[in-house]
C-alpha cells in the first residue's frame, strides 16, 4: 500500500520464493490450456473431436494392453445397412438428430446419396485399447499421436511461457535483492543510463555513455535550470563540457565560454560564425572600452562593483567601494581605455577629476594611509586597461551592449596562466557584464545563450552571477559552471555559495579528494530510508526461524565511494534521480590557435641570458610610438583634445618621474613640514 506523500508500506513481507515466476508457469499453463480447447474448438474435424477423448484413452491404455468399453460412431438411414462413419462422411455444419437434438455438423453429399440420414452411438462393447488406438490413428487422427494434434498450441503456450518468465525473473531477482539489501522506502534511487533515460524522458542535453548505446539525456524543460559539474582536475569535466558544446553548435544557439586553458577555442573556434576573442593579449581581440556599454550613468555603478568585487568574503570594504565609486564617477566622462588608465595611475589628474565631490577627501594628501589604499587599488585595475588594444581601423569595435540584442557567434574568455592574475578583473568584469545585459527574456528572434564557465573558482567574486543562477531561467540563458571543490566557492561568495551550489537543477559529481567536498557531495545526493529484513535462525529441539523488519537511514552514495571514482566516471542528479555512469575520452580536432599573440610594446630593457642593458637601438625595436590616444590630458575631460601634456607614470615607489612634477614634490614636501610643526594631521572622513 502506497501513499501519496510518505513511504510505501506492505501489508505483509513477501515469501521467500520466487513468486513472479511461479505466477508466469501457471499462467503459461492456462493459456496452452486456452490454446488447445480453441484448437479443438473451432479446428478440428467433427469426427475427431467426437473420438478425441477415445483415442486418448486408448492411447493410455495400450502401454498396459488394457480392455475398455467403446462406444462407436456409426451412419444409419432407413433403408440401409448401419457402418462406422469416416471422416469424408461429415463436414462442417448443423443437422437435427431423429431425437431432436442437435448437432454442430452435417452429412456430407456422398453418404446422404449412399442413404445415410443420421448418425449415432453404438452401445459400449469391450476392445483393446491397442487395437482401438491403431484403428483411430489409421482411420481417423492421419497416424497422429493425440498430442502432435495440439502441437501448435504447445508451441503458443511455450512462447507465452518465454515471455512470461522474461518479465518475471528480473522482478523476482530485484525482490531477492531487496530482501537481502533492504527495500528503499523513501529518498533517491540509483539507475543506470537506460533506466535514467525511461524515467525522465529526456529530450534535452545528452551525455554519451559506455553503458547505453543512446545518449543520456535531461529533460529540455530542465536547461533551463542550469547544470552543474565538480570534481578534481584531470577526472573528466573538460570532456563532458566539449560534448555539451558540440550539441549547442549543432542547435545553433550562441555560446559565452569562459576558456582559462585556451581549449575550448582551438576546437569549437569559427571566424564565419563571427565569434569574438575577449583576450587583451591575443591579436583577433577588438577594440574595447568600458565607457561604450554605458546606455545610463547608474549602469556605471554596476559596472564598477563588478570591477572591484573583493576576492574573498573577508575584506574591508572601504578599499573596494570607494575605488568603484572613483572608477564609476570617471567613467561617466566616456575617457577611452588608455586615458582611464591615465587617470587612475596619475594622482594630480585623478584629483582634478573628482575635485568639488564626496570623493576628494578619500585621496585627499592628508589622509595619509587612506590615500595610499585607495590609489593602490585603483592602479592595480588600471594595469589590464592599459593592456587593452587601441581603437585603429584594421580592428572591429565590440561591446556587449550591442552584441545581447543581436547575439551573433560565439564569445571566448581566454587567457594564459602567466596574465591570467593581470587579466582577472577584466574577464571578471565582462563574464558579469554580459550576465546584465542578457538577464531580459529573449525577443522572438533571438537565440538562447549559453553562459559555459569553467574554472569559475579563477575569477575573483561576480556580483551578478548570484543574479543568474537564481533568475537565467526565465531569461532562458542557462549556465554550464564546473569547479573543482565547495571549499573554493566559499572562500569567495561566502555563504551565498551554499545557495548558488544548490540552485542548478542537474548536477555531474565526479572523484574528488577532499574529505570535506565528499562528504558534501554524498549529503546533496541524498539520503535513503531502507527497510530490511532480521531472520535470525535457532539452533537445537526446537529449531525455526524467527523475523523482524529493521528501518534505518543511510546515504545512497558514500563520501568514500567519491573519492575512490575513477577518472571519467561520474553520477549525474537530477531530482531524485541520480544516475552512474562513465563516459570516453573524445579527442576533437584542434584546427584553431589557441594564442595569438598581438604586437605591442613594452619589451624587456636586458638580455634575458646574459642579464646585460640592450643597446638603445634594440630597445627602441621593442616599443611602438605612443598614439595620440594614449597621452595624459592634464587640462581637458575629452578624449578629444589636441593639446596633452607629457605622461607621469608612477614608479613602485609612488614617486613621479616627469621633470614637471618637481614643483608638487616641494609642495608637498612644504605642507608635510607644516604638518609637523602643527601637530598631528587630521584626516578628514567623508
Amino acid at each position: 500500500m502506497a501513499t501519496q506523500w510518505g513511504r510505501k508500506e506492505t501489508i505483509i513481507w513477501p515469501p521467500h520464493v520466487p513468486l513472479m515466476s511461479y505466477c508466469a508457469i501457471v499462467g503459461a499453463i492456462m493459456l496452452t490450456v486456452f490454446f488447445a480447447w480453441e484448437r479443438y474448438a473451432f479446428q478440428l474435424p467433427p469426427l475427431q473431436k467426437a473420438y478425441m477423448m477415445d483415442y486418448v484413452r486408448a492411447d493410455i491404455g495400450s502401454t498396459f494392453h488394457a480392455h475398455q468399453g467403446y462406444r462407436l460412431l456409426y451412419l444409419g438411414g432407413p433403408a440401409v445397412t448401419p457402418r462406422p462413419a469416416m471422416p469424408v462422411d461429415l463436414v462442417d455444419g448443423e443437422m437435427t438428430l431423429p431425437d431432436g437434438k442437435r448437432m454442430p455438423f452435417a452429412l456430407s453429399n456422398a453418404a446422404q446419396q449412399q442413404g445415410y440420414r443420421f448418425p449415432f452411438r453404438t452401445p459400449a462393447q469391450k476392445l483393446a485399447d491397442t487395437a482401438m488406438y491403431h484403428w483411430l490413428s489409421e482411420a481417423i487422427f492421419d497416424q497422429k499421436a493425440p498430442w502432435r494434434v495440439f502441437t501448435l498450441s504447445f508451441i503458443e503456450g511455450g512462447a507465452c511461457l518465454v515471455l512470461l518468465l522474461s518479465l518475471a525473473v528480473p522482478k523476482d531477482i530485484r525482490r531477492f535483492k531487496e530482501m537481502k539489501y533492504g527495500r528503499v522506502l523513501r529518498g533517491p534511487r540509483m539507475l543506470d543510463p537506460k533506466e535514467f533515460n525511461k524515467v525522465q524522458q529526456g529530450d534535452g542535453l545528452g551525455f554519451k555513455t559506455t553503458e547505453s548505446v543512446k545518449m543520456m539525456r535531461i529533460p529540455l524543460r530542465k536547461e533551463a535550470q542550469h547544470l552543474q559539474l565538480m570534481g578534481d582536475t584531470g577526472v573528466g569535466k573538460t570532456q563532458l563540457i566539449m560534448q555539451c558544446l558540440r550539441q549547442i553548435r549543432g542547435r545553433g544557439d550562441s555560446a559565452i565560454i569562459y576558456d582559462p586553458a585556451c581549449e575550448y577555442i582551438q576546437r569549437f573556434y569559427d571566424e564565419q560564425r563571427g565569434d569574438i576573442v575577449l583576450n587583451p593579449l591575443d591579436a583577433r581581440c577588438p577594440y574595447w572600452g568600458p565607457a561604450q556599454e554605458l546606455e545610463t550613468e547608474d549602469e556605471a555603478y554596476a559596472l564598477a562593483a563588478s570591477l572591484y568585487a573583493p576576492k574573498t568574503d573577508k575584506v574591508d570594504e572601504f578599499f573596494h567601494e570607494t575605488p568603484a565609486q572613483i572608477f564609476a564617477h570617471l567613467l561617466k566622462r566616456g575617457p577611452t581605455p588608455q586615458q582611464l588608465a591615465e587617470w587612475m595611475t596619475n594622482d594630480i589628474e585623478l584629483m582634478k577629476r573628482v575635485e568639488g565631490t564626496e570623493m576628494a577627501f578619500y585621496i585627499d594628501r592628508k589622509a595619509g594611509p587612506q590615500r595610499a589604499g585607495v590609489l593602490s587599488s585603483l592602479g592595480l585595475v588600471a594595469k589590464c586597461f592599459r593592456m587593452l588594444p587601441e581603437r585603429d581601423k584594421d580592428r572591429p569595435a565590440w561591446n556587449a551592449r550591442t552584441w545581447s540584442k543581436q547575439r551573433q557567434g560565439w564569445i571566448f574568455i581566454t587567457s594564459r596562466p602567466a596574465e591570467r592574475e593581470t587579466l582577472r578583473p577584466l574577464h571578471s568584469l565582462w563574464i558579469d557584464l554580459l550576465v546584465m545585459r542578457l538577464l531580459t527574456a529573449p525577443q522572438p528572434n533571438q537565440k538562447p545563450v549559453w553562459f559555459v564557465i569553467d574554472e569559475l573558482a579563477s575569477l575573483q567574486k561576480l556580483p551578478q552571477l548570484h543574479t543568474a543562477i537564481t533568475e537565467n531561467r526565465k531569461s532562458k540563458n542557462p549556465l554550464i559552471l564546473g569547479f573543482q571543490g565547495k571549499a573554493q566557492l566559499e572562500v569567495i561568495y561566502g555563504h551565498l555559495a551554499e545557495v548558488m551550489l544548490s540552485q542548478p537543477a542537474t548536477k555531474i559529481f565526479m572523484k574528488t579528494a577532499e574529505p570535506k567536498a565528499a562528504e558534501w557531495i554524498s549529503e546533496a545526493i541524498g539520503k535513503v530510508e531502507i527497510e530490511r529484513l532480521k531472520e535470525t535462525k535457532f539452533d537445537g529441539t526446537r529449531s525455526g526461524h524467527n523475523f523482524t523488519v529493521e528501518r534505518q537511514i543511510e546515504p545512497l552514495v558514500m563520501g568514500s565511494e567519491i573519492s575512490g571514482l575513477d577518472d571519467r566516471h561520474a553520477y549525474l542528479k537530477l531530482g531524485n534521480s541520480v544516475a552512474r555512469f562513465a563516459f570516453e575520452y573524445l579527442d576533437l580536432p584542434a584546427p584553431t590557435p589557441g594564442f595569438l599573440p598581438r604586437k605591442r610594446g613594452g619589451g624587456l630593457s636586458f638580455n634575458p641570458d646574459t642579464l646585460e642593458p640592450l643597446t638603445p637601438e634594440a630597445t627602441r625595436k621593442d616599443e611602438i610610438k605612443t598614439p595620440e590616444a594614449t597621452k595624459s590630458s592634464f587640462e581637458s575631460d575629452g578624449p578629444h583634445d589636441k593639446e596633452r601634456a607629457p605622461i607621469a607614470w608612477p614608479t613602485p615607489a609612488g614617486t613621479q618621474k616627469a621633470e614637471e612634477q618637481k614643483p608638487t614634490l616641494q609642495q608637498e614636501k612644504a605642507e608635510h613640514d607644516e604638518e609637523q610643526a602643527l601637530g598631528p594631521s587630521m584626516i578628514r572622513e567623508p
